[in-house]
């Protein structure tokens, strides 16, 4: 058990605005990892700062730990028209993840929001949802223990017929996620290239999401496509942080090249999910045992 003074302390560190964005990342996935009521609570203050990548993550760690005690603070910033597209796109797609069947009149409320993010990420949620109501169940192999935005397709199907469908832009973006999530789990040279086909897709929700996958496969073969993303000036600046992060989970030293070249872009989201990356970077290549550590770090102190 995890003392409600230690959840507090490492709490303290996500909610210092002085602390280094690395070390409050850390925090974050910590309080991720450890879970209830307490580590919610102290995500939930973090909503204050003026960081939108910081608030996007937050959203993304709710999402991730499926916790209906989230719902509150996710409906309000989902609600709150003065956030930033990135952050309550990503209070959708966390809503979405933890799936009550109670919050999918939110979800109709903004499935046809001015901002295209939100509508298509809450359709994707509501897709979601109803696909769970209909008694199926996620029983995939998804090796990244994930809670991803859809459930993979049907896993007889070859590279070829998923990208088919995948690239298929008449498709609805829920069919196309699944066929996304099952080349990611294919996790073969042939299926990362079909990936890396949709980073040139209209949607910036959907090439967004592609970074996201391509940083889980890591492979050094995505490189190029990501790079080429992460340099357009003209690009979405949310598809722009995910692939920048995404470098960041490759992690090789072109890799960290990259990186160091935005890390001062005009972009703030940008420029943040450089320093992130570059942390990241220097994570996958050291004898670290987790990037979770401010809990280890609270314990040493």
């Amino acid at each position: 058990m995890i003392a409600q003074e230690q959840i507090k302390a490492i709490g303290c560190v996500l909610n210092n605005k002085s602390r280094p964005l690395k070390e409050r990342f850390r925090a974050l996935f910590t309080l991720k990892n450890i879970g209830g009521a307490d580590a919610i609570a102290e995500i939930s203050r973090a909503f204050t700062s003026d960081s939108a990548l910081l608030k996007h993550e937050l959203a993304y760690c709710l999402g991730q730990m499926q916790d209906k005690r989230a719902l509150c603070i996710l409906k309000e910033i989902l609600e709150d028209v003065n956030q930033e597209p990135m952050v309550r796109h990503e209070a959708a797609e966390a809503l979405g993840a933890i799936g009550a069947p109670e919050i999918t009149s939110i979800l109709e409320k903004y499935k046809n929001d001015p901002v295209v993010e939100v509508a298509e990420t809450c359709s994707i949620a509501l897709d979601r949802i109803k696909w769970l109501q209909n008694g199926y169940r996620i029983e995939d192999e998804n090796p990244y223990a994930s809670v991803d935005p859809s459930p993979p397709t049907d896993n007889n199907k070859s590279v070829e017929e998923l990208r088919t469908i995948y690239l298929d832009s008449k498709r609805s973006l829920f069919d196309r996620y699944r066929a996304m999530f099952s080349l990611r789990n294919k996790r073969s040279k042939e299926s990362v290239l079909a990936l890396t086909e949709g980073l040139k897709d209209n949607s910036a929700l959907f090439r967004h999401e592609v970074a996201f996958v391509l940083g889980q496969l890591q492979h050094p073969c995505s490189i190029m496509y990501l790079k080429a993303n992460l340099e357009d000036p003209l690009e979405n600046e949310m598809v722009r942080h995910e692939c920048a992060e995404a470098l960041g989970a490759i992690a090789t030293e072109e890799c960290v090249d990259i990186l160091k070249r935005y890390a001062s872009d005009d972009k703030r989201v940008v420029k943040e999910s450089c320093e992130i990356a570059l942390d990241m970077c220097e994570y996958e290549n050291s004898p670290e045992f987790q990037y979770a550590d401010a809990l280890v770090k609270i314990n040493r102190n």
